[in-house]
């Protein structure tokens, strides 16, 4: 998979800047990439928004590679930002989690020489899925591209495996055998070799695909399937949001219920009230967060994903007290 995305291109003179852990293949990937190359690598012990700003002046990195919330922590450092020169920064790479339109808009307006692309891959069947489409189209800003042609895909949809939605499957050279030292943990992998991914997507008209949603981030509010990625994408579309997280809780009547975690744009207030009612306005009704908490920032796992088993235990723990008094 380095072979492939190396490609003949010259990439030594870049300067990639890595602070992902480097078991979680985003940050392994491309330190493979950049021993292939020989160019330049920028590794960060442990990522902080401060330390990844500064990083990227000092060295002049042109090329991040980063989970999505990395970035939005890195945005809302405004300050250090102004006084920062970022200029050198010519690629920036994002995967591991969604993108939302309002991230890619915001890092468009602090990087704008910058080309933005949103990666997908995995740890187990590597990091090259998808690429640019055979035919020149443009990619649509939230699509993760079109399949890559070393890459075979297809997405499940029950007994359907020609759905333009539904669970991506994917074959190729990059397939893992099983988990290491693992026996306990089957590998998913379909018997005529396809890795299932456990990821929703849909793929549009002209074969681009957008990733939805995890299927076991997928809950049942009412009979209505909810997808948090979904719900998180139409919250940072307000204005005053930089972040959202969408968590479920149990509910005797629904089963289960969304809630919300905000993270509001930097010098911005906003209310409870506001949240929910500019869900109940762009999106069904079904989706709009029953409770809302404001963050300062959103948790990380060491992934640095967003942490949500932490902040679903974080609302059950609230609520069970909020029925108490």
């Amino acid at each position: 998979m380095t072979e492939t995305r190396l490609a003949g291109q010259d990439l030594s003179r870049h300067v990639y800047l890595i602070a992902a852990p480097m078991f979680h293949m985003n940050a392994l990937s491309l330190s493979q990439l950049v021993f292939a190359a020989h160019a330049t690598m920028v590794l960060l012990p442990q990522f902080t928004a401060r330390d990844y700003i500064d990083a990227i002046a000092s060295y002049r990195c042109t090329w991040l590679t980063a989970v999505p919330p990395m970035i939005a922590m890195m945005l809302r450092e405004e300050d250090r930002l102004a006084r920062a020169d970022l200029s050198s920064v010519e690629f920036v790479r994002m995967g591991s989690a969604p993108v939302s339109e309002s991230l890619l808009g915001s890092l468009r307006r602090a990087l704008p020489k910058a080309t933005i692309n949103n990666a997908y891959g995995t740890t187990e069947a590597g990091p090259v899925v998808f690429g640019p489409h055979p035919r020149g189209l443009k990619q649509p800003d939230m699509s993760v591209g079109y399949p890559h042609p070393k890459v075979e895909i297809r997405l499940v949809d029950g007994a359907n495996r020609a759905a333009d939605h539904g669970e991506l499957e994917m074959k190729c050279p990059a397939v893992m055998n099983g988990y290491h030292n693992r026996p306990d943990r089957a590998a998913a992998i379909t018997p005529d070799g396809f890795y299932a991914t456990g990821d929703i997507f849909r793929r549009d008209e002209n074969g681009f695909h957008f990733f939805v949603g995890r299927v076991d981030d997928m809950f049942v509010s009412g009979g209505e399937n909810i997808y948090p990625g979904d719900v998180e994408q139409m919250l940072e579309r307000h204005p005053d949001v930089a972040q959202a997280c969408i968590v479920p809780v149990d509910d005797d009547i629904k089963g289960q219920k969304p809630v919300a975690y905000i993270v509001p744009r930097a010098g911005a207030t906003i209310s409870e009230d506001e949240i929910k009612q500019f869900a109940l306005a762009h999106a069904p009704a079904y989706q709009h967060p029953r409770s809302v908490w404001f963050l300062d920032h959103l948790p990380l796992a060491s992934t640095n994903k967003v942490d949500r088993a932490l902040l679903k235990t974080r609302a059950e723990v609230a609520i069970k007290a909020n029925r108490g008094n």
